[in-house]
């Protein structure tokens, strides 16, 4: 009863409060509406008062403009000119006589309204008769300049003479008129400012009123609802240590509960065995997996899981052993029907058990996962074994490259520097010193023939290891390797470098990159018969790229999926590049086309400082 009257109280305040505060709100936007319209109307007025004004100040000019227009009269020479100030005149007096009427009577085309301040009506009396003989005046120019005689200069003058008389006038009573409009707005803009502080000062005091009889309030109002949360938390969270102590007396018993959920919620394969190791009760489910029937749940648990003897002894075994937790097997069985199953047996201890029943046991049938490990296990062996056959097949390619690079090395120094040298020698044993002459011309053959041999050694070292490889690094190396080989063969072998600087890279990276990318040129003249290749060498990010191009007959990018052919000299060459760049763990890629040229990248990340080159 005292929680419905709080609340009812609570109710009470908050609607007063609402009804308040939407009076507040109410008053202020009638304020900002009534505020609104008086600066939309004081807008209109001033937009009245500026067209007045306006149209005011242009009466001057238009007096003098009648007046300069009438003396200019006096000085036309031809009857042209007179036409046209004549056609000036006539409509600059239109304008001047219309204006002046509607300053007074008011103009919808001018958006003039109708005169009502008696002073400014005062005025416009004092000087109608003078705008009137100034009208009158020019009038009469008018009509004396379409009469075909045309009109005299004495009668021109005593016209302008009666222009020059009113103008002054005109014009001081006009400033007159005009300030009259000046004045009169000002006026109406102060009586707005004032209606704007008056109604300022009405919402500040409906501010102020807010503040006192809703702001407040509603403060203390929140200040009690907090206050009351607090003890709220507070009460909650002593029934929640009550509640924690509860939980831990019944600690024991949540434990025993937990064993029977699980028991329950794996409820598909299980049985109850009593303490002499038969069958209590057994799911219809686990009856079906093992192929019995419901008659034979009175045999042994171990027979009716297995046919097998050693199986049924394991089981016996489990079953007999006193253990106060529970124990999970994985066991495998033959069922009646000869069918092999795996099973992931939990045998439960029941405490306090009765006579009928002493163990629970669940199970599950992982038969399939079993499967599917030893099958995964079968292919992973196989695996192990295929890497390793072709680990082995590659180090007998890789051993075989080897001999046949050494057999082309003992090959060239045979047929080259070998042939030389037995040149050399028997060409020295055959010299007469006594035969002068034939003595100059072998000697002189000695020198080719020595100049012959140093070059061919030269060449021989080069291939093996050029000397730029180690001192200089492997862009001097390249660069150099294409002006040997362009020199050798004739071909035309190019070499661009795009980096900002020459780096030295680790010596085995250096060598494996090198030894591609002679392999790649070399199959380029060998096999593809090029005319035309460029070596590119860039270093961006860390990364080194080197790309070889070259206009031969290309060839099949299938064939790079299969397997090197040991009978195959090109083959094994590919292979052994992709083995170089894969060991120092760089990327090699292949492109090419019959009959388009060939394409091979070399892309090798450092991975460790570099040295600039010069700086070592």
């Amino acid at each position: 009863m005292e929680d419905k009257s709080k609340q009812s109280l609570d109710a009470a305040t908050f609607q007063r409060i609402q009804k308040w505060y939407l009076y507040a709100l109410s008053a202020i936007a009638l304020t900002i509406i009534i505020a609104q319209i008086l600066i939309q109307a004081h807008l209109n007025s001033q937009l009245d008062d500026s067209r007045v004004i306006n149209v005011a100040g242009r009466q001057r000019a238009y007096s003098q403009k009648l007046v300069k227009e009438s003396l200019l009269l006096r000085e036309a020479t031809t009857k042209a000119e007179e036409k046209k100030l004549q056609l000036e005149l006539e409509e600059t007096l239109k304008v001047w006589k219309a204006s002046h009427r509607a300053l007074q009577f008011g103009d919808a085309a001018l958006s003039l309204p109708e005169e009502d301040n008696p002073e400014i009506w005062n005025l416009f009396k004092e000087i109608t008769p003078h705008h009137t003989a100034m009208v009158n005046a020019v009038e009469d120019l008018l009509s004396q300049l379409k009469n075909k005689d045309g009109i005299t200069k004495e009668h021109l003058q005593k016209n302008i003479d009666t222009l020059l008389a009113n103008e002054r006038t005109f014009l001081r009573l006009m400033d007159t008129i005009v300030n009259e409009y000046d004045q009169r707005s000002k006026k109406q803009l102060q009586n707005l400012q004032y209606k704007e502080y008056l109604l300022l000062t009405f919402s500040l005091l409906i501010l102020l009123l807010e503040v006192l009889f809703i702001f407040k309030p509603l403060s203390i109002q929140v200040r009690k609802t907090i206050k009351n949360l607090v003890q709220s938390k507070q009460k909650s969270e002593n029934n929640a240590l009550k509640i924690e102590k509860l939980y831990a007396e019944k600690e024991q018993s949540l434990k025993e509960l937990q064993e029977l959920n699980f028991v329950i919620d794996n409820a598909a394969l299980f049985a109850s065995v009593k303490k002499d190791g038969n069958v209590a009760f057994i799911s219809r489910k686990f009856l079906d997996l093992l192929g019995h029937s419901a008659t034979s749940v009175t045999k042994p648990l171990s027979e009716i899981l297995t046919i097998d003897e050693g199986q049924q002894q394991y089981l016996n075994e489990i079953l007999k052993s006193k253990r106060a937790s529970i124990r999970t097997e994985e066991i495998k069985i033959r069922t009646i029907k000869e069918q092999d199953l795996w099973l992931d047996m939990s045998i439960i201890p029941m405490h306090e058990s009765s006579v009928q029943q002493s163990i629970l046991i669940l199970c599950s049938d992982i038969t399939a996962r079993k499967e599917n490990q030893f099958k995964v296990e079968q292919l992973t062996k196989e695996r192990y074994e295929e890497s390793i056959k072709q680990k082995q097949i590659q180090a007998s390619q890789i051993v075989e490259g080897q001999e046949e690079e050494r057999k082309r090395i003992a090959k060239d120094i045979h047929d080259g520097i070998g042939q030389m040298l037995t040149a050399l020698k028997f060409n020295i044993e055959s010299i007469d010193v006594d035969d002068t002459e034939r003595t100059k011309e072998k000697i002189s053959y000695l020198k080719e023939l020595t100049s012959d041999l140093i070059k061919g050694v030269r060449t021989a070292t080069f291939n093996l290891t050029p000397p730029e490889l180690i001192h200089h690094g492997i862009f001097p190396a390249l660069q150099k390797m294409t002006v040997e080989l362009s020199r050798l063969t004739g071909k035309k072998i190019l070499f661009q470098n795009k980096g900002d600087k020459n780096v030295r890279f680790n010596s085995l990276a250096e060598t494996n990159i090198y030894r591609v990318t002679q392999e790649a040129v070399n199959n380029a003249i060998k096999y593809a018969e090029a005319n035309y290749i460029l070596i590119t060498i860039n270093y961006i990010d860390d990364i080194l790229s080197i790309v070889i191009d070259d206009d031969g007959k290309g060839f099949d990018n299938s064939i790079l999926r299969k397997k090197p052919e040991s009978n195959s000299e090109g083959g094994m060459g590919l292979f052994f590049m992709k083995e170089r760049i894969s060991y120092i763990d760089g990327r090699l890629f292949i492109n090419s086309a019959v009959g388009k040229g060939t394409r091979i990248t070399i892309n090798y990340k450092t991975q460790e400082e570099l040295v600039e080159y010069g700086e070592e």
